[in-house]
């Protein structure tokens, strides 16, 4: 996810972001032919640097390939596309890393309404890129959030389609200021009546606006989500599963361990029972 979010709440904008675009093709927006999304990958990546970037997201989609969705609110089309083909090269160095794969790369730009006209590829002779741009300007938030406020205000179910537009709504074209679409956006999506979609499109409208909207007022809604009932769920869900991977490292210390050392010594200083340690032992 984009660098600027906060690692305060990071794994639940995270669990909530995948669930809103599981399953989901970007057609809303215009992008056809893409394979339907298998899950939400993490951003970090081999190679850190002092001046550490990270792509804004990455997904797996049901081909195996990596799409990367960036969000940009300028034409810099040189500029930016060198800053994707390093995020192209660190993504295929960590997949080959990991599971011994050159995985084909995906990239979608979705620009915001400031951006009418845009290039799609760099051509460096031999090496190069291309992308697949969204325009948002060519779509009318004003229309869109009327249209998904009437369906809320009948308690109609959104599709999937117009919850992934609801995440977008603030960087659509629109009469209004950004922050003053963003904050009608978080206010409509809070009156889904679905809790749980109503989450998965605020950490969605967080991941969209986090390059463009005050600190201030994502720190707000990110406070906001965690006091949901859905939100405190998620965390002791993701709380557990760190829990148990910290057991699950421990036991596999302690069997190193017990090569060279004693039940009772790795048991004192795992602070394992004596009796799961014994039991360790006999799996050996």
């Amino acid at each position: 996810m984009a660098k600027g979010i906060s690692y305060h709440n990071k794994d639940v904008l995270f669990k909530f972001l995948g669930e809103l675009y599981k399953d989901a093709t970007l057609n809303a927006f215009g992008i056809k032919g893409l394979p339907k999304i298998r899950q939400l990958l993490p951003t970090t990546m081999p190679k850190v640097r002092a001046d550490e970037r990270r792509t804004d997201t990455q997904f797996l989609l049901d081909d195996g390939s990596v799409l990367m969705l960036e969000y940009e609110s300028n034409n810099r089309t040189d500029e930016n596309h060198i800053k994707y083909l390093d995020y192209a090269q660190r993504i295929l160095d960590r997949e080959y890393q990991e599971v011994k794969m050159v995985r084909a790369i995906r990239l979608v730009v979705i620009y915001t309404s400031d951006v009418a006209s845009v290039g799609e590829q760099l051509n460096a002779g031999d090496v190069g890129i291309q992308s697949k741009a969204v325009l948002l300007c060519e779509h009318n938030g004003d229309v869109i959030l009327e249209k998904i406020s009437d369906k809320i205000k009948r308690d109609d179910e959104l599709t999937r389609e117009e919850l992934m537009q609801l995440s977008m709504l603030p960087l659509m074209h629109s009469t209004k200021s950004r922050k003053e679409m963003t904050r009608e956006s978080v206010n409509l999506a809070r009156n889904i009546p679905d809790e749980r979609e109503q989450v998965q499109v605020i950490a969605g409208i967080l991941t969209a606006t986090d390059k463009f909207v005050d600190d201030e007022f994502s720190t707000k809604i990110r406070e906001w989500l965690s006091m949901t009932k859905v939100g405190r769920i998620i965390e002791k869900e993701i709380e557990q599963e760190r829990e148990a991977a910290i057991a699950e490292n421990t036991r596999k210390l302690a069997k190193e361990m017990l090569k060279k050392m004693s039940a009772e010594e790795v048991a004192d200083i795992t602070g394992l029972d004596l009796e799961e340690v014994e039991k360790l032992k006999e799996e050996e």
